[in-house]
């Protein structure tokens, strides 16, 4: 059993990653393998820059803090966090991407981290990998099958992409524990 230690804003670095882990199984969470939703990137201990329903912005902490749930912090090992805080800075205004596809202009909260984050030579961190909208069951949610139909394309399962709980495990990412919300 993994048991995570509460840490404060004052122990964020640039850089951070923010896992964020719903009050209950949602769209998202109920075909991806863990428990998140979504992935925030930590500017300073005030800010945030996310891909999320408005585009990609910067948000303020405590707004981000105020969602139900919680937040997991990652940090990215290897990576030139400057650069890619950079690299993440150049995406803002860019609109939210609601059908999750990597090869189009706009950004999901996962995708921001994969574009952003380079290491030290300024190659990329993460790789995409192949997407599933499978439940447990192996069948995809109505929600899914509703959101593409109305879009006119297929579910794209198996397309390149990238998910926040599966992005958590990979083995550059280092769980440092949770954000307490105070």
């Amino acid at each position: 059993m993994c048991l995570l230690v509460s840490c404060q804003r004052g122990q964020l670095h640039t850089a951070d990653l923010l896992f964020h882990v719903p009050p209950t199984q949602n769209a998202i969470t109920s075909v991806t393998p863990g428990l998140y939703d979504h992935v925030a990137i930590v500017l300073s201990k005030d800010s945030v820059i996310e891909a999320i329903g408005r585009g990609v912005t910067i948000t303020p902490l405590d707004s981000l803090l105020k969602q139900e749930g919680h937040y997991i912090i990652g940090r990215v090992r290897h990576a030139d966090c400057r650069q890619s805080v950079r690299n993440a800075r150049r995406y803002v205004g860019r609109h939210y991407d609601h059908l999750y596809l990597s090869d189009n202009d706009d950004i999901y909260c996962s995708e921001l981290v994969l574009l952003s984050f380079v290491d030290h030579h300024g190659k990329p961190l993460f790789t995409t990998v192949p997407m599933t909208f499978r439940d447990s069951t192996g069948n995809i949610p109505d929600h899914w099958l509703h959101l593409y139909t109305s879009a006119g394309l297929d579910v794209p399962e198996g397309k390149p992409g990238s998910n926040p709980s599966e992005l958590s495990k990979r083995s550059n990412v280092h769980i440092i524990g949770k954000l307490r919300c105070r």
